[in-house]
């Protein structure tokens, strides 16, 4: 679908909201619920397996009620996709992802990187399935290149600083980090509440990677 529009969604940490057990009518349904519904819809089904009749019997009302908020599946895609990549991208635009050395900036952004992807967890793993089959999966897969390039420069500083391992390719070490913090949406199940856990995870992430990066 051309020319979605991104409608600003608020985050919230935890897993997708339940169906309801009865039809609420579409009153009932704002954007935000309704998308943590189609979210968990399209993570347990894949967006490609997944039509407006699932969307419509997960969320207990007709599809005309669904049309009611939106024009179709892909614009719940792009709503989904557009929530996880700018809880990433707002990480570079953190303070302290923007001064000190390198090395302390990257550490900031990995922690963090981590924090997000558990905290809004259904979307992040949304974003990680997509394989650039539609318009916006392809628009997807270019900010998350751009994500990582980004990052790739703060490895290629903290080396240029003598903080980092030189023997390293940064755009490897790159893939390698983020593939260790991606994994956790394949076991990572949160619980309400579960904030220190997040942090104790996020702990890990940092102490495993600059352990191995940073130059003895």
């Amino acid at each position: 679908m051309d020319n979605i529009g991104t409608m600003p969604v608020k985050p919230s940490a935890g897993s997708p909201a339940k169906s309801p057990a009865r039809s609420p009518g579409r009153d009932t349904y704002t954007p935000e619920s309704l998308l943590a519904v189609a979210v968990g819809v399209f993570n347990e089904r894949g967006y490609d397996g997944t039509s407006m009749e699932h969307l419509s019997r997960a969320a207990g009302i007709s599809k005309s009620s669904i049309y009611h908020h939106v024009r179709g599946k892909e614009e719940l895609l792009h709503r989904a996709i557009a929530r996880a990549l700018d809880g990433l991208f707002a990480i570079l635009d953190e303070p302290d992802a923007g001064r000190g050395r390198a090395i302390e900036r990257l550490e900031h952004v990995t922690r963090r990187t981590a924090d997000v992807l558990m905290a809004e967890l259904p979307y992040v793993t949304l974003l990680l399935r997509v394989r650039g089959n539609t318009r916006t999966e392809r628009w997807a897969m270019e900010r998350r290149r751009e994500f990582d390039h980004r990052v790739a420069g703060l490895l290629k500083a903290a080396a240029a600083e003598g903080d980092l391992r030189t023997d390293l390719d940064a755009r490897l070490a790159t893939r390698l980090l983020f593939g260790m913090i991606n994994s956790i949406v394949e076991w990572y199940r949160p619980q309400p509440g579960d904030a220190v856990d997040r942090e104790r995870v996020a702990d890990a992430v940092v102490r495993l990677a600059f352990e191995g990066l940073r130059k003895q």
